[in-house]
């Protein structure tokens, strides 16, 4: 059950962020004038995709998660309060605590690691024989 239960919660977590990222590639100068419109530098928008769709792949697959997931937690809380503070705003304030809890899952998968069924695994059996 805990290999399985892993599995699922790594698909998701990773999913938002892939399919995110895939849209920040389709969308690139939207998304690149919505950041500079919040204050953040476009020029950072390729770091964000490459977070976000490599880092939602690595997941996903269960590679680098504890690093990944820490990496995407902060992410998860900076995009909280960066882009959906507006409280006064009721999706906003759905979205910035959809943010957080992301960021409490990959917390969790930064603290146990990726489980039985990932990349991660495969590597340490094949080093072990």
């Amino acid at each position: 059950m805990d290999a399985t239960a892993s599995l699922l919660g790594r698909l998701g977590l990773s999913l938002i962020f892939i399919i995110s990222g895939w849209g920040k590639i389709a969308g690139y100068a939207g998304t690149q004038q919505y950041m500079e419109a919040m204050g953040v530098p476009g020029g950072l928008l390729p770091l964000v995709i490459a977070l976000e769709l490599g880092g939602g792949l690595a997941i996903l697959g269960g590679a680098f998660t504890r690093w990944i997931a820490l990496a995407l937690a902060a992410f998860s809380l900076a995009s909280a309060a960066l882009f959906h503070a507006d409280f006064g705003d009721a999706a906003q304030a759905i979205n910035f605590w959809k943010n957080v809890a992301m960021a409490g899952g990959f917390l969790m998968l930064a603290a146990h690691g990726a489980g039985r069924f990932s990349l991660e695994q495969a590597w340490s059996e094949r080093r072990n024989r």
